[in-house]
């Protein structure tokens, strides 16, 4: 195109444009003077409802107060009361967008959306990219959704973490019913609240406005109190209703803007008297806005009545308490509201089947909420991601396992105990109707000889038809499967979650159990004839050959498309192995249909790092023997030492701190040449010394990278990873058999492929090459050492501690603990006795820690993150006396600056009396380290402050040892700022 017709086309668009804006200037004086208004920026609003109202329509007040508003008022005091009443963020909104699928969902409104080179959609999420522009929620966008051109929501939790209004969504069946217990209580309560239909008008927003901005703590802390409050007026509502909260949590995770709610009285919405506000009867109010202006705000002191009034015991009632959870000391404890006779029916009807049955005629919904909370625990995971300012999206509040039908409340087995408890203590008359699947009987003895505290053991489950037997690795749970077998007589399932644990399985039924069963099936391959098959039978692992005797099965092959197979009904005893794994939601499904009379869980770690450990007593019942970990370890015929290995590893320089991830770390793990030649170098040291050991970690190629480096010098190296084909495992494991007695190897596997299940009762050394903190994890590791074996007087783990990062650094403090739990011990050398030292608590360190300190003659240096005034006050003397000899004491700490408020000038005040005495301070910002370092060679090492609190559960270790102390001391200027590792991928 020529320049002379791009001129042309230029002049005629500029006429076009003149003309249109003397035809919009003629539109808007001819709309003002039939009752329009026109915005500052010349915007028209249409009040659609003004027509029949003529001129009488209610004023702003001179002070900008909202007085009544009405259907007759003008948009813009409409909008004012709208604003002022549904306020969230105003530096970001989210609009509706729809899909060609006629799928939904709503996005932050940004002025870069979709723009080439500078939007990243949809490769990243709007909150991580650096080139997001969000547009301002004001008075057009309002006026845009009330006039249905748009479908706004917003962001209710603002930056400072406050929020305007609290909201509570009901979109269950049953919702109408939720709400109106919920207006009930508010009305009884004299809680101010507005009710809106939503969107779809299959549901409802309760909503609560306050005349300030209110901590999103206490806002949901109100709202979860009246939701707690309703269901003693109605065990029906569902605890995911806590989850349906606006804010949904206390804390703005990282990086996110929080839950959004849809905004109400969107005219396409309207159309359908849907996202409008009802009354009692679920009927819109005939004038909305009137409506809103006569909505009462609440104040952050009524809010506090409120929450007192409604909070009968905490504002999340009574729930299933969970092993190690207390009550902290500032919590207040109120005493639950007694329960009378009325409260329950003539006779409690309880059918006991795959669920215990509750029938509910006769119970008050007080009773059956309480029933209904036995079944229900606080997920540890949401306030874990909370606390971390992570999103708790799909991570309820509450994990619940009741279910319930027209007729009975049901709850799992495992809760029989705590159900009859609470039916007696008010006086209940209880009917139960067993309707368990007693078996079938099957002819079977013990072949075997049981040690004594696997007779107790057996025992104490005998006496009952369900519970966990939580025993250490080596204990013989495999062995006391067989014994229960033997004695109950019935046909049995035992369910595993891994092929070399159903092997396993095989492997001590036939050489444990004599069975005088014979299973005749039709043969497939030849008709009309009949074949005997094994009577121990198997599901998974490639083969599905079932005799209904007894019968191993992973998990994996019970459930079939969702659905569990019928087959789990048909036994009269199931075992789960390694029971804590029931959480896995295919496990607890599987469980939830099994009729079977006897259930009983076995398992090393009845404690999962998730939480989630109640699921296991309530589908397989209460633990009912618990052998102790240390006890069992001083049983054992060797030692059992630790062997803390400290490395150089830090951080590449050239990668930012704040942006790495654990894996990342891991990555570098791997790559890191330095620590693995050290890893290398000990485990060849220790085959030459005669041992045989295991080398996890949790990575393929790292496992590929050591092997080829020990191959180079040793001749038996096994590899064994989950990522080999079936073919190249048997391969090695038959490789590994047939090693000979009097010949020493090496294993290097992944901790997930032999964590569980590997039996090899030659290894005595474990290296653990990739840290962990799991405390089970580090319980299953350590225990593939256990296995009872000729000439095995000592086992050992070398531990590597990368203590020049910080998250790692925390991951060895937290296996420092999981090793004293088990009854180890802390060697510094492998080949010196004297180098022999416990790993101590913070309760019965300090005496051994003080004589140590006293005895220094030439310099003490103690690096403790923070320091408290009582420490200091103690330890003062001591110091003195110290420096009175020519002792020098040299204290790393953080600054003054890693304070606020108070304790900042605490520290200040308490650097003041160090300097004055002679103690030289040393400031590291962001210090994570604990150590003291006495003359060069004494080292305390671990997760005790030395200088302030501990934790009661916090451990340290004692060292003589100068290699490690000189590791220790190492200048580390660079590397003490710890990463800000988010703790979800430990």
């Amino acid at each position: 195109m020529q320049y002379e017709e791009l001129y042309q086309m230029y002049i005629t668009l500029k006429k076009e444009n003149e003309f249109l804006k003397n035809e919009n200037k003629k539109m808007r004086e001819l709309l003002e003077s039939h009752g329009g208004i026109v915005n500052t920026e010349d915007e028209i609003i249409i009040n659609e409802e003004m027509e029949s109202y003529g001129d009488k329509r209610p004023i702003i007040t001179e002070d900008n107060q909202i007085g009544k508003v009405s259907n007759m008022s003008t948009p813009k005091e409409k909008i004012h009361l709208f604003m002022s009443l549904f306020k969230g963020r105003e530096d970001v909104y989210a609009k509706r967008f729809e899909k060609k699928d006629g799928k939904g969902g709503y996005s932050p409104v940004c002025m870069n959306e979709w723009k080439k080179w500078i939007c990243n959609k949809p490769k990243i999420k709007c909150s991580q990219c650096e080139n997001r522009k969000y547009s301002v929620l004001g008075f057009d966008e309002i006026n845009r959704h009330l006039r249905g051109i748009e479908v706004l929501g917003i962001y209710p939790m603002l930056e400072d973490e406050k929020c305007f209004f609290l909201a509570i969504d009901f979109d269950d069946d049953g919702w109408e019913k939720d709400v109106t217990i919920i207006r009930e209580v508010c009305k009884g309560k004299s809680i101010p609240f507005a009710v809106e239909r939503s969107r779809s008008g299959n549901g409802a927003h309760v909503w609560f406005f306050f005349n300030e901005s209110i901590s999103a703590v206490i806002a949901r802390k109100f709202g979860t109190a009246i939701l707690t409050y309703a269901m003693d007026k109605r065990h029906e509502i569902k605890f995911k209703s806590y989850d349906r909260l606006f804010p949904n949590q206390d804390t703005m995770p990282n990086g996110g803007l929080g839950n959004l709610i849809a905004l109400p009285l969107q005219k396409n919405s309207r159309g359908n008297n849907n996202s409008v506000f009802i009354d009692e009867n679920f009927e819109p109010y005939s004038d909305q806005w009137l409506f809103l202006s006569t909505i009462n705000k609440i104040s952050k002191e009524d809010l506090d009545l409120y929450i007192i009034k409604l909070a009968v015991t905490n504002e999340l009632g009574e729930l299933m308490m969970i092993k190690n959870e207390t009550v902290k000391p500032w919590d207040e404890v109120k005493e639950e509201p007694k329960l009378i006779s009325s409260d329950f029916p003539d006779t409690v009807n309880i059918v006991i089947a795959n669920m215990l049955y509750i029938h509910k005629k006769g119970f008050s919904n007080k009773v059956l909420n309480k029933i209904k909370r036995l079944a229900a625990f606080k997920n540890q995971e949401f306030y874990k991601f909370q606390a971390m300012r992570m999103n708790t999206f799909n991570k309820p509040r509450i994990i619940s396992l009741s279910d319930e039908t027209e007729d009975y409340l049901c709850i799992p087995r495992g809760c029989e105990d705590e159900l009859l408890s609470l039916l007696s203590e008010n006086n209940a008359y209880i009917s139960l109707d067993n309707k368990t699947h007693p078996g079938k009987e099957i002819k079977v003895q013990f072949n075997g000889e049981l040690r004594n505290e696997q007779v107790q053991a057996v025992e104490e489950m005998l006496k009952y038809n369900n519970g966990v037997l939580s025993a250490t690795t080596a204990f013989g749970k495999t062995v006391i499967g067989a014994n229960l077998i033997s004695e109950k007589k019935v046909n049995t399932l035992i369910i595993v979650h891994t092929k070399q644990l159903l092997e396993q399985w095989i492997k001590r039924l036939n050489e444990f159990l004599i069975i005088d069963e014979v299973v005749i099936v039709e043969d497939n391959k030849k008709r009309g004839r009949n074949k005997i098959i094994n009577v121990i039978g198997q599901l998974g692992g490639g083969k599905n050959r079932l005799s209904g005797i007894i019968d191993i099965a992973t998990m994996q092959s019970l459930v079939r498309e969702g659905e569990v197979k019928d087959l789990v009904k048909d036994y009269g005893m199931v075992i789960v192995d390694e029971c804590h794994h029931v959480s896995a939601f295919s496990l607890e499904q599987i469980l939830k249909n099994v009729y079977a009379k006897y259930v009983y869980g076995l398992t090393a770690t009845p404690t999962r790092k998730d939480g989630h450990d109640p699921i296991i007593f309530m589908q397989c019942g209460p633990i009912r023997y618990k052998v102790d970990p240390i006890k069992q370890a001083l049983k054992r015929p060797f030692e059992h030492y630790v062997i803390p290995r400290f490395t150089r590893f830090n951080i590449k320089n050239n990668i930012e701190k704040n942006q790495l991830t654990i894996t990342d770390i891991y990555s570098q793990i791997v790559e890191s040449h330095i620590r693995n030649k050290m890893i290398v170098e000990d485990v060849i040291e220790c085959v030459k010394n005669g041992r045989n050991p295991i080398v996890l970690t949790e990575r393929t190629a790292h496992v590929k990278m050591l092997s080829e480096e020990l191959e180079k010098q040793l001749l038996d190296v096994i590899t064994l990873t989950g990522a080999m084909a079936d073919r190249e495992k048997k391969k090695e494991m038959e490789r590994l058999q047939a090693i000979p007695r009097e010949r020493n190897f090496v294993i290097v596997a992944t901790g997930k492929f032999i964590g569980e299940g590997f039996d090899e009762s030659r290894l005595d050394s474990l290296f653990l090459a990739m840290p962990i903190s799991w405390k089970g994890t580090l319980q299953q590791y350590v225990g593939r050492l256990h296995r009872l074996y000729e000439n095995k007087y000592e086992v050992q783990v070398y531990d590597y501690v990368d203590m020049h990062v910080g998250v790692l650094e925390k991951m060895y403090q937290k296996r420092l603990k999981g090793y004293s739990a088990i009854g180890y011990w802390i060697k510094s050398d492998t080949k010196l006795s004297e180098s022999i030292n416990s790993i101590y608590n913070s309760k019965n360190f300090l005496t051994i820690y003080n004589n140590d300190v006293l005895s220094a003659k030439k310099e003490l240096v103690i690096s403790s993150p923070f320091i408290s005034k009582i420490s200091l006050t103690r330890l003062l003397e001591n110091f003195k006396a110290l420096l009175n000899t020519s002792v020098k004491i040299k204290i790393i700490t953080r600054p003054e600056e890693d304070f606020n408020g108070a304790s900042r000038e605490n520290m200040k005040a308490i650097f003041e009396v160090l300097s004055k005495v002679g103690i030289d301070l040393v400031f590291k910002t962001n210090l994570y380290k604990k150590f003291a370092v006495i003359d060069n060679k004494v080292v305390w090492y671990g997760g005790i402050n030395l200088l302030s609190y501990s934790n009661s559960e916090d451990s340290i270790m004692r060292l003589d040892n100068v290699e490690i102390a000189n590791e220790i001391l190492k200048d580390d200027d660079d590397e003490e700022n710890e990463i800000p590792i988010q703790e979800r991928f430990i």
